[in-house]
């Protein structure tokens, strides 16, 4: 008869009293730990199985130390992260990767929606991750600067970062490990397919250069290739559709003769596509357009499809995840190549 036919449920001391070995030896087979036997492992599992038998999880973290739970951080407010698809792509892809290795994502806004970017409580996320709530943190989308990279320094857990920290210059804070795509080389593709079309006056959206590292790069990579443009080919945007469109009908009262445009996103591409077909443009005829992320609901769904930079976003986001528990003496530094995917709309 089993514990439960009494009605409690089966502890610790049954599994062992009815596997016949000693309750540490119980403990070790159920923390995964080395050095048992494999028939031992198999015949304490059968028991387990037999009984219904389910560990204490606080018991288990006083052993293990771990919390079974890693803290993602957006530095991006709520309604931007869940209506881009890249953020929902990555975020998708970091709890998969999360979710093979045994652990529960928790996401951590650092602001709320009608803060950004005013208001960051950097406080109370710091105070989360170092409190011993979770057994590691994935930080991404953030700008440059934020305190939260040097309140990650003291941190006795690992720390990934999505994209390469932008600091402030002067700054000197702690390595940590970053996972980026090839934000410049990317960039310096999608403007060279441009210029060997026969294009002449390239322009460019761009994405919040002076708050994510990811949008300096490719400015930076627009600028390879074209470092004579003039800055009125230029224009700033949010990473919004609504952004791009607004950017795409500035350069076109600036410079309505232009015949090309690499936007940093597409989302915003998407955006600019809307903005010159009401303008009248036809596309590629009149003005080509390349964006950047190869967001196939995005990139196969504009009228007409777009060519785009692509980036594994799947990869990108199993990579900061993994980091967190294959972790080399020295913080890694990963930058996932990117390809340009030529479609109809260059």
């Amino acid at each position: 008869m089993t514990p439960h036919a009494h009605g409690r449920r089966p502890t610790l001391e049954d599994v062992a009293r009815r596997s016949g070995v000693s309750k540490s030896t119980v403990s070790r087979v159920i923390n995964g730990e080395p050095k048992v036997r494999a028939e031992v492992v198999e015949q304490v599992r059968q028991v387990i199985a037999e009984l219904g038998y389910v560990p204490n999880q606080a018991a288990r973290q006083l052993v293990t130390r771990r919390t079974g739970a890693v803290a993602v951080v957006a530095g991006q407010p709520q309604n931007r992260l869940f209506l881009d698809p890249f953020f929902d792509c990555l975020l998708r892809a970091v709890r998969r990767e999360l979710a093979e290795h045994g652990s529960q994502a928790v996401l951590l806004f650092l602001d709320e929606p009608d803060d950004y970017p005013r208001v960051a409580d950097y406080p109370r996320v710091a105070d989360y991750l170092g409190g011993g709530h979770v057994d590691g943190a994935v930080l991404f989308s953030l700008r440059p600067g934020d305190r939260l990279h040097e309140m990650t320094d003291p941190l006795d857990i690992p720390v990934v970062f999505g994209g390469r920290p932008l600091l402030r210059d002067g700054d000197t804070v702690r390595a940590h490990a970053y996972v980026d795509g090839d934000n410049r080389g990317g960039a310096r593709q999608a403007v060279r397919h441009l210029v060997s079309q026969g294009r002449t006056e390239i322009a460019t959206v761009t994405g919040p250069h002076d708050q994510e590292h990811s949008a300096a790069e490719r400015l930076a990579g627009y600028r390879d290739v074209l470092p004579d443009a003039p800055p009125e080919l230029t224009e700033r945007a949010d990473y919004t559709e609504q952004g791009g469109a607004d950017a795409m009908a500035a350069l076109l009262d600036r410079r309505p003769g232009l015949d090309a445009v690499f936007v940093a996103s597409d989302l915003m591409a998407a955006g600019a596509l809307r903005t010159l077909r009401e303008r009248g443009r036809r596309v590629p005829d009149d003005v080509a357009v390349v964006g950047f992320d190869d967001l196939t609901e995005i990139s196969e769904s504009t009228d007409p499809p777009l060519t785009t930079v692509h980036q594994d976003v799947e990869r990108m986001g199993r990579l900061m995840a993994r980091l967190l528990f294959d972790r080399p003496a020295q913080p890694p530094s990963v930058v996932v190549p990117t390809r340009l995917v030529v479609r109809d709309s260059a």
